[in-house]
């Protein structure tokens, strides 16, 4: 199984991850990793910080000579923002720059922000202790590291992509986006200035940035994630936290500015009779990772019972617009406890392209977790084989 562990804060040193549960000798290399890095810095709607940072990954453990162990992964990322935060951010006491980090003190928690409940939490007088870490910059580590699972997936034909469907009131036609292959959709998210398949509607979407940055305001959106080549069998139904649909919900839930998530029709089925929502089976010899089975439709979205069906995975996460805003809410001086207007820190108009590498890089962390679940290995070559056994034992489904 896999698992991870990130630190580090905002304008701290830098960004660290541990990843642990690959198996030996998937090919795995920082340019790699890299890409993935460069797509969640850009995308239309960013704000001054992607100009600062290049995120450049530094594999410090677990690789040799571009091929993984079986060890845990040690990832570096340097902040590289932290040249202008030394005196606020270092961690040694004696570093500490007093007026500087006076008047970097933050006293007005943004509402919709983690400031005040992280501050009542754990009990500090300064709401940039929480603030650094509940900033989105967290979510770097979290791709390369997410980047690394989708490498070992890549090795088993099992591919990943996200992109964006909606900013705004400005959506691509449900219509238009069925009518594309996988690999349509990630090759034209690919040249889309905000990530979106559909020329039309990223104009749409870059519009709508302008309006929100015209009104000194901020926008959300949603992005959908898209597995294919996944077989039938990960996850399972005989225990809640087995289930795939919670793993991947938990997983994409916790991500900075998700409000909803869903699988498939999701919330869509609730509005539908049961013969508008099921998808009926079909038997399809050839189709090995579908067990040899096929649906009509896709409405479940590649699960049934908390299990893949071979079908493709299709899960989509609400975004809401970012908590930082340059015209502030109202809230309330921690220390006057008078009225005030929110904090100001650096932010974007809208992150949702950047989400989508992000979830990316999540949903890739969940699946080769399910992957290693069902068909374990020390090494990528053990997990192939183990692979190609269930997928053999399917095509002799029922056995004698």
């Amino acid at each position: 199984m896999l698992r991870y562990l990130t630190a580090g804060e905002s304008h701290g040193p830098m960004l660290l991850g541990i990843l642990e549960g690959l198996p030996a000798g998937i090919p795995l290399e920082a340019a790699f990793i890299n890409r993935y890095l460069a797509r969640r810095q850009g995308g239309y709607g960013r704000g001054g910080r992607q100009k600062i940072e290049k995120d450049e990954v530094r594999i410090v453990a677990g690789v040799r000579h571009g091929e993984t162990l079986g060890s845990p992964l040690g990832f570096l990322l340097e902040n590289r923002d932290f040249a202008h935060w030394q005196g606020v951010m270092d961690p040694e006491r004696e570093a500490r720059d007093e007026e500087k980090a006076a008047r970097r003190a933050v006293k007005e928690p943004r509402p919709g922000h983690a400031d005040l409940v992280g501050g009542l939490k754990y009990d500090r007088a300064d709401l940039r202790d929480i603030l650094e870490r509940a900033s989105a910059r967290e979510t770097a580590m979290k791709v390369a590291l997410g980047a690394a699972a989708l490498r070992f997936l890549e090795e088993l034909d099992i591919h990943v992509a996200g992109y964006v469907v909606a900013m705004g009131e400005a959506a691509m036609d449900p219509a238009e986006l069925e009518a594309l292959s996988f690999w349509e959709r990630r090759e034209r998210a690919a040249g889309s200035p905000v990530y979106c398949p559909s020329p039309r509607a990223s104009e749409a979407m870059v519009e709508a940035v302008r309006e929100a940055a015209r009104r000194n305001d901020t926008l959300g959106g949603v992005v959908e994630v898209m597995a294919v080549g996944l077989p039938v069998g990960l996850g399972s139904h005989i225990a809640a936290e087995r289930r795939l649909e919670g793993r991947l919900a938990a997983a994409l839930m916790a991500l900075p500015a998700v409000k909803g998530v869903e699988v498939g029709l999701g919330f869509g089925a609730a509005y539908r009779y049961g013969s508008q929502v099921h998808d009926a089976i079909y038997r399809e010899a050839e189709a090995r990772r579908k067990g040899g089975y096929t649906r009509s439709t896709n409405r479940a979205g590649g699960l049934e019972g908390g299990i893949t069906n071979g079908m493709p995975l299709v899960v989509r996460l609400a975004m809401k617009p970012l908590s930082t805003l340059t015209h502030p809410l109202p809230t309330v001086n921690i220390v006057t406890k008078e009225p005030s207007r929110a904090a100001v820190e650096r932010t974007d108009v809208a992150a949702v392209p950047a989400l989508s590498v992000v979830a990316e890089a999540a949903v890739g962390l969940v699946l080769a977790d399910a992957v290693l679940e069902k068909f374990g290995g020390d090494s990528l070559k053990e997990v192939k084989r183990n692979l190609e056994g269930f997928l053999a034992q399917m095509e002799a489904h029922p056995s004698p």
